[in-house]
């Protein structure tokens, strides 16, 4: 019945024009926000103190915009389930390509830094589809139909999956032959699989992963995030390379883990209505004796851009 659903609703999505679909997306999205009220508590709670420069009425207002573009996110991407013809290539702008390519001639692969910032699902689809080799660690999703859905539109693009549970040596496996492994470094993890770093002025219990992969194989970690532009297409932006850890200790993987969050939350401060706020991502807090890596002072990252409504 479920996969019947989700064929009937992907094929209606497709068949809509895409301005028709995203118009859509937003009703749905102010569904989910406004009546659901889908976390939403929790959200705006985070976001005022994520952003105490902010108005209590600019906060509400931002947290909207939240909910309207996570829908549209999931309906851009149910279209292209659907069988849409929307062209990637014509919808997704890139800037700072030159970094990966510079990185991958290094001949040790390279890590993807990025986060659940904006459409993250096209930034994976489109880098697969113009020609670069990219897994992803991904987690499955706990509906197999759903999460079966899902696999197979990320596979069809050509991106790779590789399961979080063990995954060490298929990530290894991914970088060589100068690959892309890319890693989603924004979720709070529970006590014992984590670092703690300070995120928005507070400690947020973090994977260390990245940062191990990055020493144990040398590779650089690229910072790459997506957002949407104003009129409803995304930009692409790569950001400069940072350098593998100088070793394996606590030390360094706790700075690196640092170095990644900080770049993650000027990113953030840059398009805020484009988070998932909703997420509990300081849900695991530090007990005493605990080590909480410092972010640096002085900077808050570049002024935030204008919400579209």
């Amino acid at each position: 019945m479920l996969r019947l659903l989700i064929k009937t609703v992907t094929g209606g999505l497709a068949r809509l024009s895409r301005p028709a679909a995203l118009r859509l997306g937003r009703r749905l999205g102010w569904i989910y926000g406004a009546l659901i009220r889908h976390h939403r508590a929790d959200a705006l709670a985070a976001l005022r103190h994520s952003l105490p420069e902010r108005t209590a009425p600019e906060c509400r207002r931002l947290l909207d915009a939240v909910y309207r573009n996570l829908a549209v996110n999931y309906v851009e991407v149910l279209r292209l389930a659907g069988g849409a013809d929307d062209d990637l290539r014509q919808l997704v702008t890139f800037e700072g390509e030159e970094i990966v390519q510079a990185a991958l001639r290094r001949g040790q692969g390279a890590l993807v830094l990025t986060a659940h910032l904006g459409n993250f699902d096209l930034l994976a689809m489109f880098s697969a589809q113009r020609g670069y080799p990219l897994t992803i660690v991904s987690k499955e999703i706990k509906n197999p139909v759903i999460n079966d859905l899902w696999m197979r539109l990320r596979e069809r693009y050509g991106v790779k999956i590789v399961r979080s549970h063990n995954s060490l040596r298929g990530c290894l496996r991914a970088l060589k032959n100068d690959g892309l492994l890319g890693f989603i470094l924004d979720q709070n993890r529970p006590r014992g699989q984590g670092v703690f770093v300070t995120f928005f002025g507070r400690p947020a219990c973090t994977t260390p992963g990245l940062a191990f992969i990055s020493a144990v194989a040398r590779a650089p970690v690229i910072p790459a995030f997506i957002h949407r532009t104003a009129d409803d297409r995304h930009h692409l932006r790569i950001l400069p390379a940072i350098e593998p850890p100088a070793d394996r200790g606590a030390g360094s993987l706790l700075r690196a883990t640092q170095q990644y969050t900080t770049v993650i939350e000027q990113e953030i401060r840059r398009h805020p209505d484009q988070w998932i706020w909703m997420h509990r991502r300081w849900k695991t807090q530090p007990e005493p004796g605990d080590v909480v890596a410092a972010a640096p002072e002085g900077d808050n990252g570049p002024d935030p851009e204008p919400v579209y409504d």
